[in-house]
């Protein structure tokens, strides 16, 4: 059996250091993983650490930030659940800065930038040649809340429903009429991973970003979504709910 000394461990528990694939493969063999599917999707994650986009902004951001981009990537499948904010990979440039301004912390217009340049670069994902099918359940809340003022949300609604004809990307609204709902007090990121040992749910609170992995959450938060889907109108009743609104902003 191949031993890894307790330094290696620590580091790698901690994110200082990654794993390789062959390291991944020793591990599987140790543990005696019966699931080639799951030891083959960690395989190729390990083949892939450490040459991603994400990367350059170590240091500069959050973790959770990082860590959210990296989730995203991995996906096979994302379903997001927005209550006041427009979903991450669906906002313009000019209404991430109105949300960042609100933010509880005040940043530089340095800091402030970089964190739009961020999560302009998470949305590429969508423009990937085999992009994750996603799902986009956004509650009139969100609809209806002008950050940046009526002309930079006018241009948010615009590209919502430019984004909304993106093939595999699914949009559909939970009006105030569908009443009260499962998660109707927080945000939710589920991303399906290439295998469901992988599945991980992303969580905003007040503190940062939260990831969830046990099966006990997992079940729980795709109950929360499914139910909140249950609320929510068809895609093409959604389109035409959000050129409404458009029309009134």
């Amino acid at each position: 059996m191949h031993r890894t000394d307790r330094t290696t461990i620590s580091n790698t528990e901690s994110a200082r250091t990654g794993v390789s694939p062959d390291r991944v493969r020793v591990w599987s063999g140790n543990f005696r993983c019966p699931d080639a599917r799951y030891v083959e999707a960690l395989i190729e994650m390990a083949r892939e650490r450490g040459s991603n986009w994400w990367k350059g902004y170590r240091g500069l951001l959050s973790v959770s930030l990082l860590d959210i981009a990296e989730m995203e990537h991995h996906a096979s499948a994302l379903r997001s659940a927005q209550i006041m904010h427009m979903p991450g990979l669906l906002q313009q440039p000019d209404y991430v800065r109105a949300i960042f301004r609100e933010a509880v912390r005040a940043m530089s217009p340095m800091e402030l930038e970089r964190h739009v340049e961020f999560r302009v670069a998470r949305a590429r994902l969508l423009d990937r040649p085999e992009p994750p099918a996603c799902e986009f359940l956004i509650h009139e809340s969100a609809l209806r809340m002008r950050f940046g003022g009526r002309g930079v949300f006018r241009k948010q609604l615009d590209h919502l429903l430019s984004q909304s004809e993106r093939p595999g990307v699914t949009v559909r609204v939970v009006p105030f009429r569908a009443s009260g709902f499962a998660n109707a007090g927080s945000s939710t990121l589920y991303a399906y991973g290439p295998v469901p040992q992988l599945d991980t749910v992303q969580v905003d609170v007040p503190t940062g970003a939260t990831f969830l992995h046990a099966e006990t959450y997992l079940v729980n938060f795709r109950g929360v979504l499914d139910r909140m889907s249950e609320r929510a109108i068809a895609p093409e009743a959604s389109t035409g709910f959000i050129r409404q609104v458009a029309k009134e902003t």
